[in-house]
């Protein structure tokens, strides 16, 4: 069996890496929003369906978390 600690190191650099990305894309589309909801306010409902779909990427690490606790264990 594998390390107990590079386990918790995997599963948290899974964590970690996907939330960072989300940062990333939620600055940029949440930047984008605000300003063309500055232009047109009917556009309210796209830009919050477009800033929540980023964060389906730490659902996806948190799943991989735990598929690698999971499998280790």
């Amino acid at each position: 069996m594998a390390d107990g600690g590079l386990i918790a190191l995997g599963a948290g650099l899974a964590i970690g890496v996907s939330a960072l990305a989300t940062a990333w894309a939620e600055q940029a589309i949440g930047t984008a929003a605000i300003g063309a909801m500055a232009e047109k306010e009917s556009l309210f409902g796209k830009a919050l369906i477009l800033t929540v779909i980023p964060e389906t990427i730490v659902i996806f690490g948190l799943v991989v978390a735990i598929l690698i606790v999971g499998i280790a264990g």
